[in-house]
């Protein structure tokens, strides 16, 4: 009986965890910034994330958060942002 327990356990853990990771990744792609300068929202999603992190190489500096950076950091990607579209930066737009 305690190995029927231990193993239905273990199964339980191996579905509920992935499933939490996932809803927690699908929601980091849900959040909406505003640009001030330019009076627009962005929705940050693999494009975004991937056209965020051309700015970080070209710029020299390494990866952080978007949410943790300063207001003048973002203001100045925001502003590179709306000069480079996706099909600029050959973002494939699937």
């Amino acid at each position: 009986m305690r190995r029927l327990l231990a193993t239905g356990a273990m199964l339980g853990a191996a579905v509920i965890v992935p499933a939490t990771v996932l809803t927690t990744a699908l929601r980091a792609d849900d959040r909406v910034y505003h640009d001030r300068d330019a009076n627009d929202d962005h929705r940050w999603d693999r494009h975004e994330d991937r056209a965020y992190r051309i700015w970080l190489h070209e710029n020299h500096r390494a990866y952080r958060d978007f949410a943790r950076m300063r207001e003048e950091d973002r203001r100045a990607y925001w502003h590179w942002r709306h000069e480079h579209s996706d099909a600029v930066l050959h973002i494939d737009i699937r």
